[in-house]
């Protein structure tokens, strides 16, 4: 279209919106363009977003939702047992994503399913342990944010494993996380072999205890301050948690050698805990499902409070909807590879530490840190471009994690259900992969997204709600 009204332009201009081409060749010819950046909703959804977008609630319960986000804190307040903080009985598990049952748990799923029997002594091999699970005898499985916790990968959570637990003093939240085992061959990415369930024996006889001591000396740590930091540093918080790591042990060091503890134990933690660039990272998690759960539960909203993975599976959970997921098949991620493993050796996305993009971070911020790219591929100009990109699908930014590069603009914040489909743009998440077989642990690492199914499917219940409140 062309207008040549004095109030909008002193020469004919030419507005384009849609295909590029069109705007290229009026750019050729020195005609005077502006460019929209426009795309149609995704198909099938236009009567439900017409709903949902008409639904007078859904303005006020978003800003609502966005700022309590915002105000939200992240206090470590303890370390405690998982059987102490989250309720778990014997023989009771927790697991990362929305539920999911042995028949159709993926391999990394099961492997630290068996490894978490022989861990708490419920098996004496493999076999048996798988025997059991099986058979569903005398076991349990439920998601970790359905006790408010979450886990990374596998996210399986056992009673004898130590969590770490948050605060958030204003909107009066608490969740936890396990103890990060570093990178390889982890229980968490389906590894179950004699070294892994020794390492979590000393976490849980040795490490666990010092960092209650220390934690209970120092008083509450300011999380939330210390990834203000680390984005300024470099780190995205999802990939690379670096600086949060060294930061968190400058403020717990002085703690733990005054603890009385005897100095052999306090070196081990210490050089596990700074040898382990991803320690921080379960701090991290639990400061997003925070964040994120205090927008939960206002009826109208669109935000997206959980995205999460169990292997087979990607859910999404919806503030307007409360407590149900909305599912599509989990993706493969693409990346690069450890040692000899390839694309076909790779499990689908996998862990709750998808968190991380609920809050704004991980793949929301990869402009904040560069260097990732050299752990999950592609390239500087792509993080930058990513980051840009995912503010066209949240509501806001959140000042406190300021990005430099992007002349320290707020994180993208409040992923909003009806942003996504009206411009088919999917949240970027970087993640960690595990072998598709049950005990291989580690693959690699790589970029994802949801399946536009969870999208769909949340947009269509959200409209429903409408119609039922009506």
């Amino acid at each position: 279209m062309t207008s040549t009204s004095p109030l909008l332009s002193e020469e004919p201009r030419v507005v384009t919106a849609g295909v590029e081409l069109f705007a290229d060749a009026l750019a050729a010819q020195a005609v005077p363009t502006t460019q929209v950046d426009w795309r149609p909703p995704v198909a099938g959804t236009e009567a439900d977003l017409a709903v949902v977008m008409g639904d007078p609630r859904r303005a006020a319960s978003n800003r609502t939702a966005l700022e309590r986000m915002l105000r939200s804190t992240a206090e470590l307040v303890d370390v405690r047992p998982a059987a102490e903080v989250l309720g778990l009985q014997r023989g009771q598990f927790l697991h990362a994503g929305p539920p999911i049952t042995w028949e159709r748990a993926s391999g990394p799923m099961r492997g630290a399913l068996v490894g978490a029997l022989l861990f708490e002594g419920l098996a004496s091999t493999a076999e048996e342990a798988e025997a059991r699970l099986v058979a569903g005898d005398g076991i349990g499985l439920e998601p970790c944010h359905r006790r408010g916790a979450v886990g990374p990968m596998a996210g399986v959570v056992s009673p004898s494993m130590w969590m770490f637990e948050l605060r958030d003093e204003v909107n009066g939240g608490t969740a936890w996380c396990s103890l990060n085992e570093g990178l390889g061959k982890v229980l968490r990415y389906g590894a179950y072999s004699a070294e892994v369930i020794d390492r979590l024996r000393w976490m849980t006889d040795v490490l666990g205890p010092l960092l209650q001591v220390a934690v209970r000396r120092h008083g509450p740590i300011d999380v939330k301050g210390i990834v203000a930091q680390m984005v300024q540093m470099g780190d995205e918080g999802h990939n690379r948690n670096r600086a949060g790591t060294l930061l968190l042990l400058r403020e717990l060091l002085p703690d733990l050698i005054e603890s009385g503890s005897p100095s052999r134990e306090v070196a081990e933690a210490v050089r596990f805990v700074s040898g382990n660039d991803h320690f921080f990272l379960n701090l991290v998690m639990p400061a997003g499902k925070l964040q994120t759960a205090a927008a939960a539960g206002l009826p109208g909203s669109t935000v997206v409070t959980t995205m999460a993975r169990n292997g087979t599976d990607f859910g999404i959970q919806v503030s307007g909807t409360g407590d149900q997921w909305f599912t599509g098949p989990a993706q493969v991620p693409e990346g690069l590879f450890l040692g000899g493993y390839g694309p076909d050796d790779a499990n689908p996305d996998i862990g709750d530490s998808a968190i991380t993009e609920t809050m704004g971070l991980g793949g929301f911020v990869m402009a904040a840190a560069p260097a990732i790219v050299r752990f999950v591929g592609g390239s500087v100009p792509d993080a930058l471009r990513t980051s840009r990109l995912m503010y066209e699908i949240t509501l806001g930014e959140n000042p406190a994690y300021a990005v430099p590069i992007l002349e320290f603009r707020g994180a993208p914040t409040g992923i909003d259900v009806t942003r996504v489909l009206r411009t088919g743009i999917l949240p970027q998440i970087n993640t960690g992969m595990a072998g598709a077989v049950a005990g291989t642990g580690q693959v690699g690492a790589g970029l994802v997204q949801p399946p536009m199914e969870c999208f769909t499917g949340a947009i269509a219940a959200l409209a429903a709600a409408v119609g039922d409140d009506d």
